[in-house]
């Protein structure tokens, strides 16, 4: 039987649940997490069989005590600690598994693949929305020609439920995330670079802190603890209550990108609307595609026709799947990494340098948003 550690007991270490789901002989054993809090949801989710360490040296410590070395580890804990945690694994040979972004920083994302590369430990970066069926649909229309040579890539996420999820917590604070352009952002960068084929090379962006930051009922920061995303169900955006006093990050930001093979990207994200929506529009020099909706009952359509104003495309590709939102390309995702930590593979769908430099675009965005919009080039991966 496999034996995996969950590093972090936040809302994505539920993804040790996804591995016994994927795979009943794989079984999460371990769990690190320095508040109380954590220690409780780690047993509430996985048992109170389930043993629980305050550091990865705990973890490792106990692990050599018992002479039974981890399959693998999961890192689920808050963006500012990845890079530490990620380090200490990989350094003690543990397969690991890095929730995205890799880090809020380029040079730690640049450290963590000198890293994986000196110590020869595996690593896997989880940027699951590679594993999305509405994705998997864009990719393959573009792939097949169906729209030519891709020339634009636009994507718009409207994050409905921003101030109950991200502005409570940690997420709201520069210094624990620097910017949502990475843990919100780095999903749609990703998908970006994955679907053009290319990297960013220069980028340009705006945003502000535009409505959150004039909300009066505010409560202390808890600093890397977990908060609970209450309802989501609060409106209007500047009557939410209990957010964190500390916030500091912009609830409203687009950015432009120029791409290393020339392909002209854009994103947009603002935490206030009343949907949730993410919509990627790609257009070729042969027609365009773009999704209505991005799981189960949504749609994909393609338009390689001249005509005024069409609501109806040329052609109609259904998204299956992805009930839930990301659940079902968590499964695929967790399955893959299983794959990868047991050896069965030895190549992912998400290479380590494409979330690195989703990282680095993310990063270099959130300096120009800060610096007046001033353009900003992103720098390449060394070595």
């Amino acid at each position: 039987m496999g034996e995996f550690a969950i590093i972090g007991a936040g809302d994505r270490s539920y993804l040790g649940q996804v591995i016994s789901k994927v795979d009943p002989r794989s079984v999460v054993s371990d769990v690190v997490d320095p508040f109380e809090s954590g220690k409780r949801r780690a047993r509430e989710m996985f048992g109170d069989q389930v043993r629980v360490h305050d550091t990865i040296a705990d973890l490792l410590a106990t692990r050599q005590h018992l002479g039974t070395p981890l399959d693998g580890a999961l890192v689920t804990s808050p963006d500012a600690v990845h890079f530490e945690h990620a380090s200490a694994l990989l350094k003690a040979g543990v397969t690991t598994y890095l929730e995205k972004p890799m880090s809020i920083q380029t040079e730690d994302a640049d450290a963590l693949l000198r890293l994986a590369d000196e110590t020869g430990t595996r690593l896997f970066v989880g940027h699951n929305m590679r594993f999305m069926g509405v994705i998997g649909i864009l990719k393959k229309l573009i792939d097949e020609g169906r729209i030519g040579a891709v020339q634009a890539i636009w994507c718009r996420h409207f994050v409905g439920f921003g101030g109950d999820a991200y502005f409570r917590d940690w997420h709201a604070e520069q210094r624990y995330g620097n910017t949502l352009l990475l843990q919100k952002g780095a999903h749609d960068i990703d998908v970006i670079h994955y679907l053009a084929g290319g990297y960013t090379r220069r980028v340009q962006a705006f945003g502000r802190l535009a409505v959150f930051g004039d909300t009066v009922d505010r409560e202390p920061s808890h600093g890397l603890d977990w908060v609970d995303r209450r309802p989501m169900t609060n409106w209007p955006p500047r009557e939410l209550t209990g957010l964190n006093a500390d916030l500091d990050m912009e609830d409203l930001a687009q950015v432009n990108m120029m791409l290393d093979n020339g392909i002209l990207a854009s994103y947009q994200q603002c935490h206030f609307t009343p949907d949730y929506w993410r919509n990627y529009t790609v257009i070729g020099d042969l027609g365009r595609i773009e999704n209505f909706g991005d799981g189960e009952g949504g749609v994909v359509k393609l338009w390689n026709r001249r005509v005024n104003m069409a609501y109806e495309a040329d052609e109609e590709f259904p998204i299956t799947g992805d009930f839930g939102g990301h659940l079902d390309a968590d499964e695929k995702i967790i399955s893959e990494f299983l794959d990868y930590a047991y050896g069965r593979i030895d190549h992912t769908r998400v290479p380590s340098a494409a979330a690195r430099n989703a990282v680095a675009t993310g990063v270099s965005a959130a300096w120009s948003m800060r610096h007046d919009g001033v353009p900003v080039d992103v720098q390449p991966a060394k070595g």
